[in-house]
């Protein structure tokens, strides 16, 4: 997606992944500093170690707690952003939902969850619900969201206007088949926002379909969080077609 990115801009640039034990995040980072490197992407589990190691955090990241994108910021200095959230709206956008005064549930606690939490109350969501297992992880992210946050139950989706599957149920390979949620709380006016970008159409995305739900997977998300982080990384404004094309052929 990135590399589709460089070429569309024409700029001579290549993106590569780097595995990284868990415990080496300060030496990756190190290596980012020694060799002048553009930026960093960073993923699990490594996003809560590189916001504790880089040298500045933007506001969303340091209230997330997570880091999914690493810029310099001059004289060997390296700034934690993360991007998630504002792709997570602008995902929203491109299917035509707006979530300021609208009741939303947020499925799982972890960094995307709390990242997208964030985020819908900055957008002005009336309501952000957080259901998840651990009542202590629920809570934390509630607290995300301000005034609008709470801990809430399954049975909360009934009357949300989004629903956000933000745990990795339905993912190839992890509870491929399971379901988040009982389905039969879904319904029409809904939008549901499954974070799972594989396969394209989840088995929660197909049962929302079933009810009469709108729904959308992660695919938004992802190409809109790795848009701002190119952004971030090169000061020019993303050709997101070319980064969504990349996206889908990688996808299959």
């Amino acid at each position: 997606m990135h590399n589709a990115a460089f070429r569309a801009a024409g700029l001579d640039w290549i993106y590569v992944a780097f595995e990284v034990a868990p415990g080496r995040v300060p030496e990756a980072l190190a290596g980012a500093r020694a060799f002048d490197l553009g930026g960093l992407s960073v993923t699990i589990p490594h996003k809560a170690a590189a916001a504790a190691d880089v040298d500045e955090l933007s506001d969303d990241a340091t209230a997330i707690g997570a880091v999914n994108t690493v810029v310099p910021a001059g004289d060997g200095r390296l700034r934690g952003e993360n991007t998630d959230g504002a792709g997570f709206i602008a995902s929203l956008a491109d299917e035509g939902f707006d979530p300021a005064g609208g009741r939303c549930v947020v499925l799982g606690a972890g960094g995307a969850a709390r990242a997208v939490i964030h985020a819908l109350a900055g957008a002005g969501a009336l309501d952000v619900v957080v259901v998840n297992r651990s009542a202590d992880r629920a809570q934390a992210g509630a607290v995300l969201a301000g005034v609008a946050g709470r801990v809430g139950t399954p049975a909360d989706v009934a009357g949300a206007d989004l629903v956000v599957n933000a745990t990795p149920l339905g993912l190839t390979g992890v509870g491929v088949d399971s379901l988040p949620v009982d389905p039969g709380l879904l319904g029409p006016g809904q939008l549901v926002v499954d974070l799972v970008p594989n396969p394209a159409v989840t088995p929660l995305m197909k049962a929302a379909r079933s009810r009469g739900a709108r729904a959308a997977g992660g695919l938004g998300m992802l190409v809109h969080q790795g848009a701002l982080a190119f952004e971030l990384w090169t000061g020019r404004s993303a050709p997101v077609g070319a980064m969504r094309q990349a996206a889908l052929e990688a996808l299959g």
